[in-house]
């Protein structure tokens, strides 16, 4: 896989978590936190799950 089909799960100065394609983390600068990369936008959302469970992230 290329590099611009990879995903990261980002957390936000809210406190919730997103999943974005790695272009548009290289182009921000207000993220706290951030997982991955992930093959899949389905993988990351798996994963955000779990952050979820395990209070990293809230929900949105």
């Amino acid at each position: 896989m290329t590099e611009s089909q990879k995903f990261y799960i980002v957390k936000r100065p809210a406190g919730n978590c997103e999943i974005w394609p790695i272009a548009q983390i290289e182009h921000n600068s207000t993220i706290v936190e951030k997982w991955g990369p992930y093959d899949s936008a389905e993988d990351a959302i798996a994963r955000r799950i779990g952050l979820i469970r395990a209070r990293k992230c809230q929900p949105q």
